[in-house]
């Protein structure tokens, strides 16, 4: 199978380096990603300077691989669009340092490159291991390609990827896989307030995943609870709904 691989954790993270690894013994992989750190970078492009490319020869095996000074939503519109002779079969993004569950999604690097994917009308998938500071992605790794062994049996609906979160635990220790939903997972941000050596003020801003009560079935609850987490996540963002009472209120507008 013709696999992209992006992230947003950057072509020289660890992640990126386990998921080949384990991909190009069964599969024609190619990479495009970011030459730096560009975690949550939503789903920027970049449009008001020119892109560059390098290639990339740390990654053994691969049939090509180059990084970009852009942000993961730009490597897979660029790998699509102007560096692939032929598009790939499939997009995976990851496997990412740390989880992407709930509200993360909107702001996560990781999704919108699976997200752009998706947009093309290719099947994508965003893949995450569930800790910041992972030991190994030996779960992850064998996880993901077991999903690849399956995924022509799914048929992908229209700009759709499936986001996937994986416990950092050894596979024994995993009870299972749960098709999931969004959960929440809101974070309590706030923002430190300092002044530079210049004596100007300026703000960064920190904050971390509350730990509220999620739902039986959300991407949260089955993590927390040692299973693997699948959740298909459209760009279709239209609350559907909410349109038949708008329709009635809006026949109250005059213009």
């Amino acid at each position: 199978m013709r696999i992209l691989i992006s992230n947003d954790d950057g072509i020289f993270s660890d992640g990126i380096r386990a998921l080949v690894e384990g991909l190009v013994k069964e599969h024609e992989v190619y990479v495009v990603a970011p030459d730096r750190e560009r975690s949550a970078t939503g789903h920027s492009l970049t449009l008001h300077r020119p892109l560059r490319i390098d290639e990339a020869s740390h990654l053994s095996g691969v049939k090509a691989a180059y990084s970009t000074d852009g942000t993961p939503s730009d490597c897979v519109k660029i790998a699509i669009g102007a560096i692939l002779k032929e598009p790939p079969e499939i997009v995976v993004s990851g496997i990412n340092h740390g989880p992407n569950m709930g509200c993360d999604v909107m702001y996560s690097g990781t999704v919108s490159a699976a997200m752009e994917g998706a947009i093309y009308d290719i099947p994508s998938i965003a893949i995450s291991l569930a800790d910041h500071k992972p030991k190994d992605f030996i779960s992850a790794v064998a996880f993901i390609r077991t999903v690849l062994n399956h995924i022509k049996e799914i048929k992908f609906p229209k700009r759709t990827l499936l986001n996937i979160n994986v416990p950092a635990l050894p596979l024994s220790d995993i009870v299972g896989v749960e098709i999931t939903k969004l959960g929440i997972r809101p974070y309590n941000d706030y923002f430190e307030k300092r002044i530079d050596p210049r004596g100007r003020t300026y703000y960064w801003l920190a904050g971390e995943a509350m730990e509220e009560d999620e739902l039986p079935g959300t991407d949260v609850f089955a993590v927390r609870n040692n299973q693997i987490s699948i959740t298909p996540v459209t760009i279709h963002m239209t609350n559907e709904n909410m349109l038949p009472e708008l329709k009635e209120w809006s026949k109250q507008i005059k213009i």
